[in-house]
């Protein structure tokens, strides 16, 4: 792909369809580019057309959006993929993309910035050490287009550092940024706030001057958060006396007109959160500065309106005040009653109660709404903010605060009684402060885990909470209100008496049919979180007696609910009926036959735009529910699942819904696991040959549950999927060359050895041990080892001892010897053998190679060296506390971290797979050992007493202790 103008035209006419609102056109552009992206010189070609001066600039925008895709897709080199780029490229890239960028136009520049990030996340500092040398250069530019682009950019890459955790590698890029940057910024602070004193009467220059100074702003947070650089602890005259000087200046020129926060509303919150950070993280180098910035927070808090545009700025004003109240440094600042009181009056509560614009977003805009209520995004929100100074202030005022906020809290009760109808946010304020006053901890799991003792919750409840839950009658007068009681059940149900929980559910299942979306939403998730809820005894607090009286009703409102306008794919609502269907168990079977069409209908429409990763997981976790709960009783019933499954399942095949590909797997692989051996479907069959596509192979999100697939046709029908033996082995081959899926290769190749018969696998073995002693040569991980080791033991339980070692030996002679000291024996590798089942294949297969093989077993034996050593590794296994240590080098993810889990894959939890155990005919392991050798004993009398003489005492003790348990005794 030379760099020629014919080319850069070409690149824009393909850019230019890539706009188009005709997918006929706009899709083969976008698969052309994909298609070439990995040619010398594309990623060069696409720059020189963002570089012209002429050229259309919407082409220039799609242009700028490609690249930065292209960078994001194909930068990072996968573990163990392909690099797609070349070398020269990426030199060429770093060469010209900080000019360029620097120079293009805002929303270009805004792209190549994003661009320069995600190199920067890979390369920076170690291959790119040029770059802040590069970016602080242009600091003495003076344009300020030039240096808004540098400061945007190096924030893009330093915004990292506040959020992730603390290591050597970040320290020492950190180290390297401070070294290059802090002075230049420190520089550029005092100079820009010395050029917004010379044009305070230019509005135009002053919204670019402080726009400036909200992203040094926002730098100052990202190179702080770590830890306080030794720099800016030398260097807070400059800086805080300035920050100070910008949180108390006014000019009229920098107030927007709109409800949009302008640039000093942003550079005020930011300094509020720098400063909230020093006194957090830094209290004691910033105390000289602190009272001064309360008393300048308090200020700008009270001179700061409700409308929205100042959200964050007061939501950040009120959290640094929260900061300093949690510190018992400052606890002076806020003793006197009146201050409390004064935070009380006209801090706290006017932030909670409820404004216009939050009514609006709960009737306009429910899904927002939950989010920022219920889901906790509400980090910015001004409730969040006042409830997080409450928490604060009640760590070292408990009694005060509860005292002087109990009178408010009454107050605003009393006047909501007085008249309903006008005074209804004094009752949702007062809700929401009992809340926050009562709150001292809290998980997701058990909602609110730890109480201000000073607040009775069960008495509030049954005074004010339960009343208005169980009058539907004004549920349309009063939604806000109804949400309200929902979610203070919902929050305090590990608090509340469980009778109190359990007489909240029958009006939970009739506000399922409110109209208003917040509230339905808020029903349905209170069911779910009460139907998970367990008694003193560990058993569910909802038992499927206490429940199957209330099914029909929570059934019928929990389907009807997506028939309500903005509940169509709701989330809540299907985890409500996954939850539901797991509470009633057997009790749901008769409403199925009902349910199951819907059901198939809402996975039908969703599968034709997925939008709603959460609603989706859970719709298949309700499909999975019935199967199994319905083929629980009845295996045979799953062909009527089949039936309307199938056809759908087909279609998201046939159309490749990635996002459901993995699902459809997992349930099919539910499905025939429910079938007994030896017949496999013909519908099944029919797409065996499918399943082995290397495409499908390529997304991590399928692996998993294709190789769950696999192993359940080779169990189910062996001798069905015979002629694909070696299309299985193609699989297991490409499973077995990654560090992140080799387990998964073990798995399909043990479940062949298990299933298949040995005959018809001859032909390919020698060449299967030959992978797998290839892999251990070039990456051994302790991961692979302990996965190989499993995998000998299990083809030694199904074909003996012998096979295996004369297997290993046609390999190269003597080899057998070399895998048992330095695999099985050395090290302790067997002791890091994790999993119930796969330590118990490890004892019955050591013991089989123990007692049951000739070259080990018989004096004459090749490897009769190896019995003692053997067998103290097994007994080790028994006594010995599991190894989980890993070498530091073994950075991926071990398998056994991350159970059920891989990028992007989903694991559906009713649809797990029932664990099988090739050696379920042993009892117990250590039992079967003695038996073993107690039976080669009395075959072979004399050999083996003399041998175990010569073990070492403490495994001696423990061996002639199964012998005893096991009431045997060797001759």
């Amino acid at each position: 792909m030379e760099v020629n103008s014919a080319n850069i035209q070409q690149l824009a006419v393909y850019l230019q369809q890539t706009l188009s609102p005709q997918a006929e056109v706009r899709k083969p552009a976008e698969e052309f580019l994909q298609s070439v992206e990995c040619n010398l010189n594309y990623p060069v070609l696409l720059l020189s057309l963002l570089s012209q001066d002429a050229g259309d600039a919407n082409i220039k925008v799609a242009g700028a959006i490609t690249f930065k895709n292209y960078i994001k897709r194909n930068w990072a080199v996968a573990e163990d993929g392909p690099d797609r780029i070349q070398g020269a490229d990426r030199n060429q890239v770093k060469t010209l993309i900080v000019d360029l960028m620097l120079k293009s136009p805002g929303p270009v520049q805004k792209q190549l910035s994003q661009a320069i990030a995600i190199i920067g996340q890979q390369d920076f500092p170690a291959k790119w050490e040029s770059l802040v040398p590069d970016l602080v250069n242009r600091f003495n530019t003076g344009d300020f287009h030039v240096i808004n682009g540098v400061l945007q950019t190096a924030l893009s890459i330093f915004e990292k550092y506040s959020i992730e955790f603390k290591s050597q590698k970040l320290w020492e890029e950190i180290k390297f940024v401070l070294d290059n940057f802090a002075k230049p910024l420190t520089d550029l602070f005092i100079q820009t706030i010395a050029l917004a004193g010379q044009h305070t009467n230019n509005k135009d220059a002053l919204k670019v001057i402080f726009g400036s100074l909200a992203i040094i702003a926002k730098i100052f947070y990202c190179l702080n958060y770590q830890d306080l650089p030794e720099y800016f602890e030398d260097q807070m005259a400059a800086w805080m006396p300035r920050f100070h000087d910008l949180l108390t200046i006014s000019n009229p020129l920098l107030e927007t007109d709109d409800d949009e926060p302008g640039v000093l509303e942003e550079l005020r919150s930011q300094i509020c959160d720098n400063i909230g950070l020093y006194a957090h993280k830094y209290e004691e180098e910033f105390q000289p500065y602190m009272q001064q910035f309360v008393t300048a927070v308090w200020n700008l808090l009270l001179a700061t309106g409700p409308n929205t545009k100042y959200d964050l700025l007061v939501s950040n004003a009120i959290q640094f005040l929260a900061s300093v109240a949690d510190r018992p440094h400052y606890k002076s600042l806020f003793e006197d009653p009146a201050v409390l009181g004064s935070i009380c009056e006209k801090v706290i509560v006017p932030n909670m109660e409820m404004r216009e614009c939050d009514v609006e977003l709960f009737e306009d805009n429910a899904e927002e709404f939950i989010r920022r209520d219920l889901e906790g995004s509400d980090v910015d929100t001004r409730r969040r903010a006042a409830c997080d100074l409450v928490k604060g202030l009640s760590r070292h005022f408990e009694e005060k605060i509860t005292g002087i906020f109990g009178m408010y809290v009454k107050t605003m009760l009393d006047s909501f009684n007085c008249n309903p109808a006008s005074n209804w946010k004094s009752k949702d304020a007062a809700m929401y402060l009992v809340t926050s006053l009562a709150t001292r901890a809290k998980t997701a799991k058990h909602g609110i885990t730890q109480t201000n003792q000073l607040v009775n919750l069960g008495e509030f409840c049954s005074a004010h909470v339960a009343p208005e839950l169980n009058n539907l009658s004004n549920a349309a007068q009063f939604p806000i209100l109804k949400a309200d009681c929902v979610k203070y059940i919902m929050t305090f149900r590990s608090q509340l008496p469980p009778d109190i929980v359990k007489a909240s559910l029958p009006s939970l299942v009739q506000l399922l049919k409110s109209p208003s979306v917040v509230v339905h939403t808020y029903a349905a998730a209170a069911i779910d979180k009460i139907l998970i809820m367990k008694d003193t005894d560990g058993k569910a607090l909802i038992k499927s007696a206490e429940l199957a009286p209330l099914a029909e009703d929570l059934l019928k409102n929990l389907f009807s609910a997506f028939d309500l306008p903005g509940s169509s794919e709701n989330e809540y609502v299907m985890k409500a009926v996954m939850r539901s269907f797991s509470g009633l168990q057997e009790a749901v079977v008769p409403y199925l036959a009902h349910l199951l069409p819907p059901l198939t209908t809402k996975l039908t429409q969703a599968a034709k735009n997925p939008t709603r990763p959460h609603y989706n997981h859970y719709l298949f976790e309700s499909l999975s529910l019935a199967i199994r709960i319905v083929c629980k009783s009845n295996p045979g019933a799953v062909q009527n699942f089949e039936q309307v499954l199938f056809p759908v399942f087909e279609e998201i095949l046939k159309t490749d819904v990635q996002e459901f590909v993995p699902y459809v797997f997992q349930i099919m692989s539910l499905m025939l696991e429910l079938h007994s051996t030896g017949s496999v479907p013909q519908p099944y069959m029919a797409l065996f040959s499918f399943l082995l596509v290397p495409l499908l192979w390529e997304r991590p999100a399928n692996i998993h549950p294709l190789v769950r697939l696999l192993q359940a046709f080779i169990s189910r029908g062996p001798g069905q999927v015979i002629e694909q033996i070696s299309g299985l082995l193609g699989v297991f081959q490409k499973l077995i060359a990654s560090k992140s899926n080799d387990h998964e290769g073990f798995y399909l190749l043990q479940s062949m050895i298990e299933h298949m018969p040995p005959e018809a696998l001859a032909t390919y073995m020698k060449q299967v041990f030959i992978v797998l002693f290839q892999r251990l040569t070039s990456s051994k991980t302790t991961k692979y080892v302990k996965s190989l080791l499993v995998f000998f033991f299990v083809f030694s339980i199904k074909n003996g001892g012998s096979s295996l070692i004369l297997m290993v030996d046609d390999i190269q002679p003597g080899m057998f010897g070399m895998v048992c000291d330095s695999l099985i024996v050395k090290d302790g590798t067997v002791q890091k053998i994790s999993g119930t089942t796969e330590k118990k294949i490890s004892a019955v297969g050591l013991t089989k190679l123990l007692a049951e093989t000739p070259e080990i077993v018989s004096t004459s034996g090749k490897y009769s060296n190896q019995f003692l050593p053997l067998l103290t590794t097994l007994i080790a296994l028994f006594e010995l506390p599991e190894d989980s240590t890993i070498p530091d080098d073994e950075h991926f993810i071990e398998i056994e971290d991350t159970p059920g889990y891989q990028t992007a894959y989903s694991q559906l939890i009713f649809a797990g797979k029932p664990d099988t155990d090739p050696v379920a005919g042993v009892g117990d392991p250590k039992q079967f050992l003695a038996s073993s050798l107690a039976k080669l004993s009395s075959s072979q009398p004399g050999r083996l007493a003399p041998m175990v003489a010569q073990m070492q005492d403490q495994p001696k003790q423990f061996l002639q202790q199964y012998l005893h348990q096991a009431g045997v005794q060797l001759q």
